[in-house]
């Protein structure tokens, strides 16, 4: 009997061993962490400087998702390098969800291509949450370049091209691949220079130092509205519901020329799905919230519709754009940096 009571007890000390090293294993913490997540203020990393639209869109998003997170989500603002410099430091953050990167397709498409080492592999070192929000591009110039549309700046361009400039958000950045495409596209040969931030671009071509620049379309408006700059042409495929009056590339005579832009969220890889989810949901409550929804429109910004939101499209998506843009980017010999 004896032996039977002290076997039972060794077998519940076990038990209770057991219990608890499950209970302290790393899975079990992660878990727990999970399901207290957030319990602290929140980063979002945002890959250019202050003032230019992602980080307008950023802050946007952000000051509702901290109230639906009932914690502080805030703005860092992590530039260089196309945009990479930010999104590496969450690639290598410690996964534990208290820090993202809204990225976009400079940061996790052609980035991948246009650098010969990139600071990170976009399909396998981020958690994807999912895609906010498409941004329609276009091409602004100067205001006394004598062209109004593309076929007149084409002209002009062929001739005078040895002493124009163009401007972006820095090497790398969408902004960058679109007008440098779009050269190509054109057959002409244009100086780049690089800036730090559209905002700061726009700044020396209505001043007369830069020919023109291709952005995203919400910080091109108050100056089209304004005249400060004049729209040569949308880079998207389709005409753009912010500005409809203005032609496509491709209607002007560049035959399925396309270059645009999105928004999205990544987590560093190993982010725990809970946390995945949980921020997903947040963004999505956030982005279809009235207000919110509205101010994004006015800043040129349209959310993308519910089946492309999830973790697992965003996935997909990012191998679908790396794929798209590879090709464009190493026919213009632009690969390798």
């Amino acid at each position: 009997m004896a032996v039977r009571i002290l076997a039972a007890a060794t077998c519940l000390t076990l038990l209770a061993a057991l219990s608890l090293a499950l209970l302290h294993s790393p899975a079990a913490a992660q878990t727990s962490a999970a399901q207290g997540w957030p319990n602290r203020p929140v980063t979002m990393v945002v890959t250019y400087v202050a003032g230019g639209t992602t980080d307008i869109i950023g802050r946007i998003i952000g000051t509702r998702l901290s109230e639906i997170l009932k914690q502080q989500v805030v703005i860092e603002n992590i530039g260089g390098a196309g945009g990479m410099t930010g999104a590496a430091r969450v690639a290598k953050a410690t996964p534990d969800g208290y820090q993202f990167v809204l990225g976009n397709v400079g940061t996790h498409a052609q980035n991948q291509t246009l650098y010969r080492n990139p600071l990170y592999n976009a399909m396998i070192e981020f958690a994807p949450v999912g895609l906010l929000v498409d941004l329609p591009m276009l091409m602004v110039a100067r205001t006394d370049l004598p062209a109004n549309d593309l076929k007149e700046f084409i002209a002009y361009a062929k001739v005078h091209q040895a002493k124009m400039q163009y401007a972006s958000a820095g090497t790398g950045a969408p902004t960058h691949l679109a007008c440098a495409l779009l050269n190509v596209a054109m057959g002409v040969n244009i100086t780049h220079v690089p800036y730090r931030g559209s905002a700061l671009a726009l700044q020396d071509m209505i001043a007369g130092r830069i020919d023109y620049h291709c952005l995203n379309a919400s910080a091109a408006i108050p100056h089209l509205e304004g005249k400060t700059a004049k729209a040569i042409t949308m880079t998207t495929k389709e005409r753009s519901g912010t500005f409809p009056a203005i032609p496509t590339a491709h209607e002007q005579g560049l035959k399925d020329f396309v270059a645009e832009n999105w928004l999205a969220f990544f987590f560093p890889k190993g982010t725990p799905p809970e946390i995945v989810r949980r921020l997903n949901e947040a963004a999505i409550e956030a982005m279809t919230t009235p207000a919110v929804a509205a101010q994004l429109k006015k800043n040129g910004a349209d959310i993308v519709t519910p089946e492309r939101r999830t973790p697992e499209y965003l996935q997909k998506f990012v191998a679908s754009e790396i794929d798209k843009w590879a090709g464009p980017i190493k026919a213009a010999g632009l690969s390798g940096g």
